[in-house]
């Protein structure tokens, strides 16, 4: 025992001498690269030169200026920033402005050039005037859709507190926010404030373009600060703790600014493109819809009846689908005679021009050969131009909920549906009888039809569709289709009650279930303050909910020039878990939380980047060397 506790001692003294010398391997450099000093220098006043000089210690490396290193107050001409050895060289190149506090925002940006060392947030800072402003605001800026971190986008102060400001002029100061959203303004003067985001298309430092992602609100700010205690972890190794130690700073307020941005609907309407990247379609895309669709004039067709027209709902996409032709023309019958022949002529094509081509070279020899064998007309067509069935897309699964709604995507437009064709049976008593059962297109989806059925659990059903159901307008018709369901039974769910709380009863709230993937899983109205969910299969679900301020039943974006807020969207901070045979009931505050804090992590897709730290690996050496030590001298 004394042996062993004496080799234990022995490399001890091992490895506290053990930076004098030069074991296997060596030491790291963990030390970051320190400021020794710039010109001018830090915190100066009455400054006018526009080059400043920062030097260190050592070689540096400086990542990503253009994006991390921010210039307050906001510069119109692109400061020139870049690294030189053991120095960084910033040149402003606008006119510096009198009495004025100017920050160089370097972020996390500068780390020493051998092992990637941060220096950590570091700012510098000088005075055109007679003295420093020190103050700081901070916030959140977050995707008002979803309530996302936004990332990269520009944040600002005004002093001019009217909403005109925000258009005609530039940014008072000026931050950019990371990747959980955040944003620090340094260098702020004592006054009151409003806050701005922009995605700043142009480079102009104000709200220029419809295109630019805004966030803005009629808070105003004003700067404070008061001393604080922040409580720093000191880790012995990766997976220990060493010490809490109690660090004294000054804490500036308000540090909880939340803008929530939105990009306004695009008004300024011209089209984009057109395209016919099938021989059937051709579509338009316009950058904003509108109820009036183009008119369209056939040079040497009568367009009047040539097309089926689908848009989308905000039909800023048009789609016209060509009707089939008739065509008359001169061709040599069996007896080489020139007659008269009327053909029906289809504008569908899924294949290149070159392909088709082919093709049509191969069917014509095809033709030819029948034409030699059979003699007769009808049959010589048929060969050439053989039937094609519609072929729908049916959304169904085999294993469905009391809910589910069955889909049909027809490829092309329809030109007449035989209702009667389809049949839905349900098996009861062993024997098969009609359902009940609607059949109806979807609004605004010229293509989509849906059938809902009273669906009892624990029930099979068969959809059955007889042959030329559906017919397209180019005169395809589908054929039979048949397909076995079954409805789940009721003890396979489980259901959710969320009472909300913390918005106005008067207005409409949608709450949806989600999934892990932020997915919308089942939206319901709230009633009453009560939101149910039925039908709800076993697994880990969120929640999210927007006020439908008018009613439309959609998520809808603000407008600035009409001071209009984006819908407000509010997310449930925790997951819930939902089980067979459960009845789970959640209360639900949506203004408990801060909205920054409110979107759970698993489901935030804007993941936070890693913070930059000194990674501390002599510890790790010391400790492998200590462990290599001991064993040799056990042993």
């Amino acid at each position: 025992m004394r042996k062993l506790l004496y080799i234990f001692c022995m490399a001890c003294v091992v490895i506290g001498c053990a930076r004098m010398g030069h074991p296997d391997g060596g030491w790291y450099d963990d030390d970051p690269p320190v400021v020794i000093g710039s010109h001018p220098a830090d915190q100066s006043t009455n400054v006018s030169a526009k080059k400043i000089t920062i030097y260190f210690n050592e070689y540096i490396k400086l990542e990503d200026a253009t994006n991390k290193v921010i210039v307050s107050p906001p510069q119109l001409e692109v400061p020139e920033i870049k690294e030189a050895g053991k120095r960084i060289v910033v040149e402003l190149q606008d006119s510096l402005k009198a009495n004025t506090t100017y920050t160089i925002d370097f972020s996390d940006a500068i780390s020493d050039n051998n092992e990637g060392n941060p220096l950590g947030n570091y700012t510098y800072s000088f005075s055109t005037g007679d003295q420093i402003d020190t103050m700081e605001v901070s916030g959140y800026v977050l995707d008002a859709s979803n309530l996302e971190p936004v990332k990269g986008i520009l944040v600002g102060l005004y002093s001019d507190l009217a909403d005109s400001a925000f258009k005609t002029k530039p940014m008072l100061r000026v931050s950019r926010t990371d990747s959980r959203g955040r944003f620090v303004i340094k260098g702020v003067a004592p006054g009151t404030y409003r806050s701005y985001a922009l995605k700043d298309a142009d480079g102009d430092f104000r709200l220029s373009q419809r295109s630019e992602m805004i966030g803005f609100n009629h808070e105003t700010y004003t700067p404070s600060s008061k001393p604080d205690v922040r409580i720093d972890t000191i880790w012995r190794d990766s997976l220990h703790i060493d010490a809490l130690k109690q660090t004294p700073y000054t804490h500036f307020l308000p540090d909880d600014i939340t803008l929530l941005a939105f990009t306004p609907v695009q008004t300024d309407r011209f089209l984009l493109k057109t395209e016919r990247k099938d021989a059937e379609k051709i579509s338009m895309f316009f950058t904003y819809g509108h109820p009036d669709l183009p008119v369209i004039k056939g040079l040497n067709f009568d367009a009047d009846s040539a097309f089926v027209i689908e848009t989308r709902e905000q039909q800023d996409t048009i789609h016209y689908w060509l009707r089939r032709m008739e065509v008359t023309y001169m061709m040599t019958d069996s007896l080489g005679n020139l007659v008269s022949q009327t053909d029906t002529l289809d504008a569908l094509a899924k294949t290149p021009y070159a392909k088709r081509q082919r093709e049509l070279t191969k069917e014509i020899e095809k033709w030819q050969k029948e034409q030699d064998r059979k003699k007769r007309r009808e049959e010589q067509y048929d060969s050439v131009f053989p039937a094609k069935p519609l072929k729908p897309t049916f959304k169904l699964p085999q294993q469905m909920d009391p809910d589910t709604k069955i889909e049909i995507e027809m490829p092309t437009p329809l030109q007449y549906v035989d209702t009667a064709a389809v049949h839905l049976y349900s098996m009861i008593d062993s024997a098969w009888y009609e359902a009940p059962f609607t059949f109806r297109q979807i609004p605004h989806k010229l293509r989509f039809y849906r059938i809902e059925g009273n669906w009892r659990p624990d029930t099979e059903y068969s959809l059955e569709i007889d042959s030329a159901a559906f017919e397209d307008i180019y005169g395809l018709v589908s054929q039979p289709y048949k397909q076995g369901l079954k409805v789940k039974s009721l003890d396979e769910y489980s259901k959710l009650t969320i009472k909300v709380s913390g918005v106005a009863d008067s207005l409409p709230l949608r709450v949806r279930l989600l999934n892990k993937s932020d997915g919308v899983v089942k939206e319901v109205v709230a009633k009453n303050g009560v939101a149910l969910f039925e039908h709800v299969n076993p697994e880990k679900y969120f929640l999210s909910a927007f006020v439908d301020v008018n009613g439309n039943g959609l998520w809808d974006t603000g407008e600035y020039d009409e001071d209009r807020q984006a819908e407000p969207v509010y997310y449930y901070p925790r997951e819930i878990e939902c089980k067979e045979k459960w009845d789970v009931t959640q209360q639900w505050n949506l203004t408990a939380v801060p909205r920054y804090q409110q979107k759970p992590q698993a489901i935030t897709k804007q993941k936070a980047d890693g913070e930059k730290k000194l990674k501390n690996r002599n510890a790790d050496r010391a400790r492998e060397l200590g462990i290599e030590y001991i064993k040799k001298n056990i042993n």
